[in-house]
């Protein structure tokens, strides 16, 4: 059983580490290090560019292209047996390229958490190695410092951690040292423990180090995130494709051997036709169009800043039904806003964005200006005075930068947007004596004189803590008693305010403070008002959840916050709605797997978690069948972006192990680009199905006819090299082409059919077999009326024949329901050229005596040409008619679905 160190006296946490408030001795820290090993996490070394390389070719379609390879240059055809090795060497150096910068989220983890670290040993502070940190050294923490080992809090002097890239707490938590009595308690709530790779926003203090390396709670998910196993689905998709295509070509394969055997054929005749049927029904073309079909998606994402580490990652967004979106810094900017005042009985609203110190104040919906608003002048100044935060811009970012608490920087922000700058402020109102922010107080006091000599206490904090340590309340410019009712009437305020999700601070004063400033001195304070906080939606985010639902995509919260927080944040957002469930760590820890993969089912936000509780619910979806994406910015996100189907991170706040660990990279931190990429993905998906069906059917086609000579007895219509250049040449520019093809329109809209284990479904198999037969009637047709005058001649017939049919068929695929004749032809100019290149390459093959030597081929004249095109032409025709009675049919299902709604 792990030792629960924040909940044991520090006394027994010492003696357990065997330590002292002096720390260690030299000698005993270097035996320990000898002991532990280093501070640091477990590095794995990325692969190489030879291993990458390799690893393209683990495929089982690429081995069957191997194995005809073989099959070809043993049948002494050299030529085609190099152009299939070509097609393969192509297809593995573009998949290396892309994959070259392989994911390595464990040295990212480690270059995220390396830091100095200043540690007492032999009763001196020094300054040494953040790998060089042991299990009982005591840690001086200090203000902007990153802490590097798990540790126990020892004293603390308004300190505070910003931990949201580990346990996505949004607000930085305020730190003490004393005993929490309660053993099973989240690494959020554990308030006396300070965490490796976070780092102080205000105070100081000093800690106990009780983990280090691999041991601490980062080093939990760098082992976390090794250990997880997740692949893309069209990776899973192709490779039950491949397996599909083996025992397909298995089959027939060994059926035409027997059948060959059986009516007396030679061996290596009947051989040589096995192996040109393989060929046939083997897409050669697939793994490189594919590869280009992704890329140019990726490129395309590329234009709307998402970067796409992995080729497939994009085309599995589209498949995408849960989307799982952090809250913290992905629905919101991670920037604390004054949205509400409440005082003296009235709420003004504030706008704004972010850090910056521009905003109007509205009654009512009306604006107002402060200076006709005593009140509102009073706390306005209130707020420059006591908000110890500094806030800045950066010209290199473009962005507004906190220094110390964002709640803090926040009502400095509200203070300037009054009229009151802090410098000048101060330079009336100096400030005397200060008591930090303290976790067991709950609030911030300062005294301040002022010119007339009178010292004035501001206080900010907790509205419960302020609440009790007041006496009066501010009305109408004057001080009044706070009566029972006054208080039960602003405590009802207050209760209003949070469960809109608003993180309320009270502001209280005392005026003619007499006596120093001290936790014991702090009361008799006038209550002055509310400030209502908001860390505020990105602008994006609705429109991106209005085209995520018309998707049919379902969007669920994860967040570190609490419920009514994080409940207000969803509703905001459009994620959250009546009847919705919301779950919490904390129930989670009740459950079992098969509870929460039931569970899962209705929950649309998922409060008070920690990256374990992250991992069950990708693991919980994933079980359901469902496609999962995640997003997420922080460290603690890392596992589960890995373990989810498809991670995303944001590029600007995110942290480089987020980046590291996803698939996807939104270098502009838009929200909105998730959605755009699902509408991407689709369309590559869409894309792929052409190209599949256009690869399939000509295959199909191929098959048909070799298949249809030999059970008729004719001699084979195709050669191999023949095969080769219809597969590769044909077939190569046609669904390049093809690939290119224009982005349909609708496809956020609908039902939207996800793609099949193989990538190939029945309406699908529906079209093949139609665009398939009349290949095998017109090509065996031709071939049959030349084959007993000359075989040249007829090879040339089949093989021309079949390509003029590829042509057409190309054209045929660029749409479902749409008939040819009514898309525009030029849409997609890279088709349009793709086919008269390939029309001038059927001539070179026909009349050029090296290819008529290569191919087996004689000249054409023009009645054959007369001939053969109108034959081949009827691919369209037969596709017409299927077009016509499936936009009939669809029309009737709408009238019906109309007429009943």
């Amino acid at each position: 059983m792990a030792f629960s160190w924040h909940a044991e006296d520090l006394t027994v946490v010492y003696k357990e580490l065997q330590t002292g408030e002096a720390g260690l001795r030299t000698e005993e820290a270097v035996r320990r290090l000898q002991e532990d090993g280093p501070n640091s996490l477990p590095e794995t070394e990325p692969d190489g560019y030879p291993i990458i390389f390799l690893r393209q070719f683990q495929s089982p379609l690429i081995y069957i292209l191997f194995a005809a390879s073989v099959a070809v240059f043993f049948l002494g055809e050299v030529a085609d047996g190099i152009i299939i090795l070509v097609v393969l060497l192509f297809n593995a150096i573009v998949g290396t390229i892309q994959e070259g910068r392989a994911q390595n989220t464990l040295r990212a983890l480690k270059r995220y958490v390396e830091t100095t670290a200043t540690v007492i040993r032999d009763e001196t502070e020094l300054t040494i190695p953040d790998y060089e940190v042991v299990r009982g050294d005591i840690l001086v923490l200090r203000e902007g410092e990153k802490i590097p080992a798990d540790a126990r809090i020892i004293t603390t002097s308004g300190l505070k951690a910003d931990e949201a890239a580990l346990t996505g707490e949004s607000e930085p938590v305020g730190k003490t040292a004393e005993v929490i009595n309660k053993r099973e308690l989240s690494v959020a709530d554990q308030r006396n423990m300070v965490l490796k790779g976070t780092n102080i926003v205000i105070g100081n203090g000093r800690a106990v180090v009780v983990a280090t390396g691999e041991n601490t709670v980062i080093g939990s998910i760098a082992k976390t995130v090794s250990a997880i196993d997740t692949e893309i689905p069209l990776k899973a998709n192709i490779r039950d494709l491949s397996r599909a295509i083996i025992v397909i070509v298995g089959i027939i394969s060994a059926a035409l051997f027997v059948l060959g055997l059986f009516r007396g054929e030679e061996i290596i005749t009947i051989f040589a036709t096995v192996v040109s049927l393989a060929v046939s029904i083997i897409p050669e073309g697939l793994p490189i169009v594919i590869t280009l079909v992704l890329a140019t998606g990726v490129w395309r994402m590329s234009k709307r800043n998402a970067l796409v580490k992995k080729l497939q990652a994009v085309e599995a967004l589209g498949q995408a039904r849960v989307i799982a979106v952090d809250k913290t810094g992905t629905i919101t900017k991670n920037e604390l806003v004054v949205r509400e005042v409440w005082m003296d009985a009235t709420t003004f609203s504030i706008s704004g964005i972010g850090y910056e110190p521009e905003g109007t104040v509205t009654l009512g919906g009306s604006p107002v200006a402060a200076a006709n608003h005593p009140e509102l002048l009073l706390l306005g100044k209130m707020a420059a005075l006591v908000a110890s935060a500094r806030v800045s811009f950066s010209e290199s970012e473009q962005r507004w930068r906190v220094t110390g608490d964002p709640t803090e920087a926040a009502i400095r922000v509200f203070g300037e947007k009054i009229g009151f700058k802090q410098d000048e402020v101060l330079r009336e109102c100096p400030r005397a004596s200060e008591i930090p922010f303290d976790y067991r107080l709950k609030y911030h006091a300062a005294v301040f004189g002022a010119a007339e000599g009178d010292n004035l206490l501001v206080v900010s904090g907790a509205p419960e803590a302020v609440l009790a340590l007041s006496t009066q309340m501010r009305r109408n410019g004057k001080n009044h008693p706070l009566t029972h009712d006054a208080r039960e009437e602003i405590t009802k305020v207050f209760a209003e305010m949070s469960s809109r999700g608003l993180r309320v601070v009270a502001m209280a004063m005392r005026e003619n403070f007499p006596e120093s400033l001290s936790a014991e001195t702090t009361e008799k304070l006038t209550f002055v008002g509310f400030f209502g906080m908001q860390d505020i939606l990105r602008p994006e985010v609705a429109q991106a959840m209005e085209r995520a639902t018309e998707a049919g995509i379902r969007v669920v919260m994860i967040t570190g916050d609490y419920i009514l927080t994080a409940r207000a944040i969803a509703k905001e957002a459009g994620i959250w709605k009546e009847g919705d469930e919301i779950l919490t760590g904390a129930e989670m820890d009740e459950m079992s797997d098969n509870e929460l993969t039931v569970r899962v089912a209705n929950v649309s936000v998922y409060a008070r978690v920690t990256p374990e509780h992250k991992l069950r619910i990708i693991n919980a979806y994933k079980k359901r069948g469902e496609i999962i994406a995640m997003t997420g910015d922080g460290v603690n996100d890392a596992p589960s972006l890995v373990a989810a189907d498809l991670g995303v991170a944001m590029g600007k706040i995110g942290t480089e192990v987020a980046k590291e660990a996803a698939d996807i990279v939104l270098l502009d931190d838009n929200f909105g680009s998730i959605v755009s990429a699902v509408e991407e993905g689709r369309n590559i998906y869409k894309t792929i199905k052409k190209v599949i069906l256009y690869l399939f059917s000509t295959s199909l086609g191929e098959v048909l006819t070799i298949t249809g000579a030999l059970l008729l007895g004719y001699p084979l219509p195709l050669l191999a090299a023949q095969i080769i250049w219809l597969n590769l040449v044909t077939d190569g520019f046609l669904t390049v082409a093809l690939a290119m093809e224009p982005k349909e329109s609708g496809l956020l809209s609908g039902k939207f059919e996800h793609p099949k284990k193989y990538l190939v479904d029945g309406p699908m198999v529906r079209r093949m077999v139609p665009m398939a037969l009349p290949m095998m009637v017109g090509t065996l047709f031709l071939f049959q009326q030349y084959a007993q005058l000359d075989m040249v001649k007829a090879w040339t017939i089949s093989l021309t024949v079949l390509a003029v049919f590829q042509w057409f068929n190309a054209w045929n695929c660029r749409s479902e329901d749409k008939s040819l004749f009514q898309m525009n032809f030029f849409s997609n100019k890279y088709l349009f050229a793709a086919t008269a290149l390939v029309v001038v390459l059927q001539m070179v093959a026909v009349y050029t005596p090296f290819f008529q030597r290569f191919l087996h081929t004689a000249p054409l004249g023009l009645n054959e040409w007369m001939i053969i095109i109108p034959i081949a032409a009827s691919i369209i025709v037969v596709e017409e008619i299927r077009k016509f009675f499936y936009r009939r049919r669809h029309t009737k299902a709408h009238e019906i679905s109309l007429s009943l709604s």
